[in-house]
Formats: C-alpha cells, structure tokens, sequence
C-alpha cells in the first residue's frame, strides 16, 4: 500500500489554493501507474517522491494527460509534507534541500517560525529565457478582449523558467477576469508558438495585498489551474524586465474566480536586462490522506 496525502499549495487554508496529491513513498510504482494514479485522483497535479543519487530526492510530477517536467505548486506540497513529516530535517530559519526534476536538479528551501512550525516553501526556478511573441490583434479574438485591453508596455511572448508559458499582459484586473477563451483560436495561436497554455495577467491584484493576478487558459483542458507556480516565474519576469513592476519583489495572485483564491511571493534576482534568479514562496495545507492498494 502507499500513503498519499492531498496538499494545498500558495494557501494556509484547506481546499483553498491548488491542491496536489502527494506519494511520499513512491519507489516501486512504474510510470504507467503513475500515470493511472494521477488520472484517479483528477487533481492538476499528483506528485511522486522516489529515491535519487543525484539529490535529496527524485520527483516526478503527471497530471491526468501525462507526465510534465517541472511545476510550481506540486514542489510547494511536496517539500511542505516532506518537512512536516520528518524527511526533510530543519535547521535554523532556512532549510535548503535538493530536488531532482525532470529538468534537473534544483534547491528547495523551507523556512520555519520561531516555534519551529513551517511557515513557507520558496522553490528555485531557472534564469527566464524569453522566446517568441505572438501579436496582440490575434490574441484578442481568442480571449474575446478588445485590442485596447491588452497592456501596450509588454509584449504577448513565450516565457519559460523551466516550462514554457505564452504571458498575455492586460491592462487591469477587469479584462483579465472578462477574458473568454475561443479554444479553437486560442489552441492556433498557442501551437504557432509551441506551447500549451497561455497565462493572462495583469499588473493588479484580486485583493489589496497582491501587485499581480493571473488566470491560466489551456484550450485543451476542462478547467483552470488554481494556481501555476511555474508560470507565476515566467510572468513575473516579464513584467519586471518591461518594466511594468519595478520591484523585484512581488505578491502575485491567482484562483480567486474559481473558489481556490492562492498568493505567491516571487523574488527575482539581479537587473531587469539580466535576471539571474528566481524564487516563488508559498504556504501549505494540509486537507486529505489515505492509501492506495
């Protein structure tokens, strides 16, 4: 049998925030199973720890259509029940343990209270690498915005930090939350520039205490992502290289349409011209466990 747990990432709050389906004890499982699991649970994310010789642990994360290479709010889950039971051992404010992805091996950091409880998962995200842009005129039509929605300062580009996204910047909070996805046009658009989702934005959050929100819009998925650590990077270095936020610190938001609001602190490295690094923290919860047979 292997114990799972259901974690909910970028929230405190139980059934806030995305949740993820975590197998802390994965090894055995092939990754047919894997993939059979993560259709079984119907989550954004179920995440697999398993053994590594090339880092603390070995994570493989499969959504219900398949294995993907990296994400954001599965590490988030994943690190925080690592560290509430025992595996990762805390030291001090800051805990910092590798993760060996499919992309390569990565730092995870855990900060801790005073009182030695967790307080946030911060997860290292590579360099941005900005790629392709797609106009603004066509983008219009597939998120049924007017032209003059979108934010004329930053461009509609392919940004990856790991996982390439499409970073669709609007102009207010207002157009990101009106946006209607013709999925037909929307899939066009996103295969001209090889990728899957687009991630639309704004430089305003849903509540008072965020500088950005963002939905993620996939043409070939059901529903929305609650909340999309990866592409929370690649926004966020967009916005700061155009200069549409001029502080490399930034609380960006997402999931509040769909009853799971989340909040992230993204902290970017180095020049807008040249960004080094970058870093997003969440909270956890805990909400579910059992067992599969």
């Amino acid at each position: 049998m292997y114990p799972f747990y259901y974690i909910d990432a970028f929230t405190d709050t139980p059934f806030e925030g995305n949740p993820c389906a975590v197998f802390p004890k994965a090894d055995g499982l092939s990754e047919e199973e894997m993939g059979k699991i993560a259709m079984e649970t119907n989550l954004p994310e179920t995440s697999f720890v398993l053994e590594s010789e090339r880092a603390d642990f070995r994570v493989r994360y499969f959504t219900p259509r398949g294995e993907i290479p990296f994400a954001g709010h599965p590490t988030i889950a994943t690190a925080f029940l690592l560290a509430r039971e025992g595996r990762i051992r805390l030291s001090g404010e800051s805990t910092v343990v590798q993760f060996e992805f499919n992309i390569g091996v990565l730092p995870v950091r855990v900060l801790t209270r005073p009182d030695g409880s967790i307080e946030m998962v911060g997860m290292e995200q590579k360099p941005p690498v900005f790629a392709d842009t797609v106009d603004a005129g066509e983008l219009a039509g597939a998120l049924g915005l007017p032209e003059a929605d979108f934010l004329p300062s930053a461009p509609c580009q392919v940004v990856s930090t790991g996982v390439a996204f499409l970073i669709v910047p609007l102009k207010r909070l207002d157009a990101v939350k009106a946006a209607e996805m013709d999925r037909p046009r929307a899939r066009k658009a996103l295969r001209g520039v090889g990728v899957s989702a687009m991630f639309v934005c704004a430089p305003q959050g849903f509540t008072s205490g965020g500088n950005t929100f963002a939905r993620l819009l996939d043409p070939d998925n059901a529903g929305e992502d609650p909340y999309t650590g990866s592409a929370t990077g690649c926004m966020g270095s967009l916005l700061y290289r155009c200069g549409v936020i001029d502080s490399p610190r930034m609380v960006c938001e997402q999931g509040h349409l769909l009853g799971r609001p989340g909040s992230g602190v993204l902290e970017l490295e180095g020049t807008p011209e040249d960004i080094q690094a970058v870093r997003l923290f969440g909270k956890a919860a805990a909400s579910l466990s059992g067992r599969y047979r």
